[in-house]
């Protein structure tokens, strides 16, 4: 229900991956040209990719934290709604772009650990996982503050996802690694 909300609301509100200023492109390329157009002019940068991976790694903690089924126990003990969200960011990066999925699987590995981590200490994941997610919101309202403001926070919380892996793509352009 959530994917199928998020997907029309994407579809509504935000260019259509293939059809970025009516030329065709593949959808990763589009969806990383339109996030890059989008974050040309940030007015602090730092400020704003601290912020990404906080909102990541807060989004899926809270996701972590739900309850869940017991058939989900059965399966795995570590198969909740966090690592569902990870597992199908996984399949979505394989199905656009090979190397860009692999490079990213350090870094969604990385936050399964952190949730692993923090889902074993004594600190309550759910208020860790709720402080990183408002403070990354924050993150990234102060970067964009004179920038399109609140809107282009919710354009940047529904492309949440995406935001890493367009990192990674600058990454590789530096690198001549093909995307």
């Amino acid at each position: 229900m959530l994917c199928i909300l998020a997907g029309g609301l994407l579809n509504r509100y935000l260019i259509k991956p293939g059809h970025l200023a009516g030329i065709p492109m593949s959808e990763t390329s589009a969806w990383l040209k339109k996030y890059e157009l989008s974050h040309t002019d940030l007015r602090y940068p730092t400020l704003y990719w601290a912020a990404v991976p906080a909102v990541v790694v807060g989004t899926v903690g809270v996701l972590w934290s739900l309850p869940v089924p017991d058939e989900f126990y059965e399966i795995s003990p570590l198969l909740n709604w966090g690592s569902a969200f990870l597992m199908v960011s996984v399949v979505y990066y394989f199905i656009i772009s090979l190397s860009l999925a692999i490079g990213m699987l350090p870094f969604m590995l990385g936050v399964a650990a952190v949730q692993v981590w923090l889902d074993e200490s004594p600190f309550s994941l759910l208020r860790v996982s709720l402080g990183l997610l408002s403070a990354g919101v924050l993150g990234l309202w102060l970067g964009r503050r004179q920038n399109g403001g609140l809107a282009a926070v919710v354009a940047d919380l529904q492309m949440m996802m995406i935001g890493p892996a367009w990192l990674l793509s600058v990454l590789y352009k530096r690198l001549r690694i093909p995307i």
